[in-house]
């Protein structure tokens, strides 16, 4: 790999202090003057007509401003697939029925919080309970209550990808395998709860909104489409956010009303959601249900895929387009498929809408791939390791105009994985197993489903007189370290260091539109836009340097440690800054602007580019209790070139304890629709204490899509967990799950039921 000045290097992120010392200001930290605090008034009903709201009383209540109900409303509808308006199906409020517990149905704004939820208490509303539904496989079936009514057997949307010929690929198979698997939810569980502050000005009616949200720009088109207001009329403001991993995408219905309220007082109006509100009322990971079927030859080379998966919807569409298209691609990642095919089926039902959450898409579908692969490895006496090796891609390899993986080091972190694991794990113990999963993921999607006519990202530098850097650029920060990277990436680009540049980040009033933090995007993506609008100020100060040093200069000239200077002569050469000045006198005192846009072309139909490796998990099991004990992982990852390698470190670690949650704890039990464990008490978590110890080891390739080489980071990192923990439980014990969350009564039953397979 090429050895940089800045890009690589392990550097402390530009927001750290501000977030150690408590000094970071996050949404939910804002008040205004003459501020009001907005509560919401949710349905007790997964499905019903609303007959009636009565306000009156509790505007009588001391201190109640403002009641909005669904007629109170511009009646707009919103959703993240614009380009398909028959998929934005949600409104501020319910307007003639509820749809799932939880969804608001009128909204109070008081002078204080205690008001507000005593004036909650006080609206009456009259519903009439109509049939529920809350499993895909009974939404779909012709007698099924129609949560919409435009949408036929609640089929929400569906996907077919197909390559190859699958049948006749079948019939030249030497073996073939079908499995079913029924994956759970998950929920993103955010330190920081949703929560948004509003503020319109009855003047110039024009509408302000501080949010914690992954993207300004969504939230800004969902704003106008709800509120039937211009796009330029609202300005998104993104503080500092306390996580997101895809809950925030859209975080409209706590924005939407505190705009609503505060359009009807004239006064700021702040939402915040309480816990249960968070973990009830806001979109999580789809449930899904996958039936998959393979053919391979003797020697375990794949021939043939083909893949049936239904997901549960819940009540609305938001990501859950998204995810059953990415479900369809990454379940063949990171593997040479010459024949697939694929159906999926995303319903509605009466249940809160499951949408995209970290690695979307991809989390279900690696479980059920990567279980079934270890079984079959098994049954045709192949290692577990070498069957992925025999399979796996190589750069260049393109699947029928889906998608081309360009840099790919897959093949590298098996071996090396391989290597690892003789060395570190020779010692196993009675009841112990090794499991692996390869992984896979994108860095950012190519699709344009919000149909916007802007680039995917853009960046503006401006640099000062005594050139210092202004870095404009909208992408969102999350907890990623994404403001750190773009600061890295415009002060290599420039030769600077990064204390000459201030970021000014994610507001859409002045900056130019990014689609924000989901699937991996802003690295590339905006590094990319990042990089364009640096090196437009780079060209410029080459060309001053270039006609002071004398126009029969051909050597390429170098920006690098604050001077631009030749290549192949370092010591002639200029300051940085004296070029910086002598640019804008030349060009009769203009400020130097450079404008950076990146949207990826050619590519396929999924992404630009693709991060991957392969995870292992030690695990011993309790044969008396079902208790599993997670000793030790180790993850090979290809990133390209990591641009800061702490925060690649320290997102692969989040990643990886989320992936292990959703296989062995993290659940949401619900009953007619409603979920029955709200709260971290009941909500099982792992804790820091829980965690094995996690080994990262890098396989450095170099991604000619990204900035400097580099692509999706870590996001990939979060679908092996799961079933690399099964498989290793199924390589100690010869428990074979068919599901995710291994609590110790599933594990001991299906030890059970080997131990009674085996005296049969």
């Amino acid at each position: 790999m090429k050895e940089y000045s800045i890009i690589g290097k392990p550097t402390r992120n530009v927001d750290g202090v501000a977030k150690v010392t408590g000094e970071a200001v996050y949404a939910f930290d804002m008040t205004l003057p003459n501020m009001l605090y907005g509560k919401l008034l949710r349905s007790p009903h997964p499905h019903a007509k609303i007959i009636s709201i009565d306000t009156s009383e509790a505007e009588k209540l001391s201190g109640v401003k403002a009641i909005i109900t669904g007629k109170d409303t511009p009646g707009g509808k919103w959703g993240l697939w614009r380009r398909f308006p028959e998929l934005c199906d949600q409104t501020a409020l319910a307007m003639d029925k509820v749809r799932f517990i939880g969804e608001p149905v009128a909204a109070v704004a008081a002078v204080t919080e205690e008001i507000a939820h005593e004036a909650l208490d006080l609206i009456a509303v009259e519903y009439e309970p109509l049939p529920a539904v809350f499993e895909p496989m009974e939404a779909i079936k012709d007698d099924a209550p129609l949560v919409h009514d435009d949408f036929e057997n609640n089929i929400n949307t569906t996907r077919h990808i197909e390559w190859g010929n699958v049948d006749e690929a079948f019939k030249n198979a030497d073996y073939v395998r079908e499995d079913r698997f029924s994956l759970s939810s998950q929920h993103h569980a955010p330190m920081e709860v949703h929560n948004a502050l509003a503020s319109y000005d009855k003047g110039s009616k024009r509408l302000t909104v501080w949010a914690s949200t992954q993207s300004p720009y969504f939230l800004q088109l969902g704003l106008a489409d709800a509120l039937k207001m211009r796009e330029g009329d609202i300005r998104v403001i993104k503080p500092h956010v306390g996580g997101g991993y895809g809950g925030k995408n859209s975080t409209m219905p706590d924005s939407v009303n505190a705009a609503l309220l505060s359009m009807k007082t004239g006064r700021p109006v702040k939402i915040v959601f309480n816990r249960e509100e968070e973990f009830t009322t806001t979109e999580h990971r789809t449930a899904m249900d996958i039936a998959i079927k393979i053919g391979l030859k003797k020697d375990g080379t794949l021939v043939a895929k083909e893949v049936k998966l239904i997901t549960d919807g819940g009540a609305y569409t938001g990501l859950g387009a998204t995810t059953l298209y990415l479900a369809g691609t990454f379940v063949t990642f990171p593997y040479k498929t010459p024949n697939y095919r694929y159906d999926g089926v995303r319903t509605y039902t009466n249940k809160m809408w499951s949408s995209s959450m970290r690695g979307f898409g991809s989390v279900p579908a690696v479980y059920a791939a990567e279980i079934q692969l270890d079984r079959a490895a098994n049954d045709l006496g192949i290692d577990p390791l070498e069957i992925r090796r025999i399979n796996a891609m190589t750069p260049g390899y393109s699947a029928s105009g889906e998608y081309t993986v360009e840099s790919c080091g897959i093949l590298e972190c098996i071996d090396k994985m391989g290597k690892r694991v003789k060395e570190k794990w020779n010692d196993l113990g009675e009841d112990e197993g090794i499991g692996f999963a390869s992984f896979a993921y994108m860095s950012g999607g190519i699709f344009n489903w919000i149909d916007t006519p802007y680039a995917f990202s853009g960046a503006m530098v401006k640099v000062n007189i005594d050139g210092t850097v202004e870095l404009f650029t909208q992408a969102s920060d999350i907890g990623q370290g994404h403001n750190t990277v773009s600061v890295m990436i415009c002060a290599e680009e420039l030769g600077i260091g990064m204390e000459d540049i201030r970021l000014h980040p994610a507001d859409t009033a002045t900056t130019l539109a990014d689609l924000g933090a989901w699937g991996s995007r802003e690295t590339l993506m905006n590094g990319n836009a990042v990089r364009a609008a640096a090196a437009e100020i780079k060209k410029m100060l080459v060309a001053v340097a270039r006609m002071k040093l004398g126009e029969n200069i051909v050597y390429d000239l170098v920006a690098k440690n604050k001077r631009i200077y030749l290549e192949l002569r370092p010591e002639r050469g200029f300051s940085y800054y004296e070029l910086v000045k002598d640019a804008i006198k030349q060009n009769d005192g203009e400020p130097l602007i450079g404008i950076g846009h990146y949207t990826p072309h050619n590519k396929g139909m999924i992404s630009p580019a693709y991060g991957m490796g392969i995870q292992a998990v030690r695990a011993k099991v309790d044969r008396e209790t079902g208790l599993i004990e997670m000793k030790d992982v180790l993850v090979v990852h290809d990133c390209g070139q990591p641009i800061n390698p702490p925060a690649v470190r320290g997102q692969v670690e989040g990643s990886t304890q989320m992936g292990l949650g959703y296989g062995l704890c993290e659940n949401m039990p619900t009953d007619n629709g409603l979920i029955l464990n709200p709260s971290f008490v009941d909500y099982k978590l792992i804790r820091s204490r829980d965690m094995p110890t996690i080994e990262l080891m890098e396989v450095p390739t170099y991604e000619p899509e990204g900035p400097f080489g580099a692509k999706e980071a870590a996001e990939a990192t979060t679908s092996p967990g799961a079933p690399a923990l099964a498989n290793a439980v199924y390589h100690a014990v010869g428990a074979e799950f068919d599901s995710n969350v291994l609590k110790p009564e599933k594990v001991l039953n299906a030890i059970r039921a080997k131990e009674q397979k085996g005296k049969a």
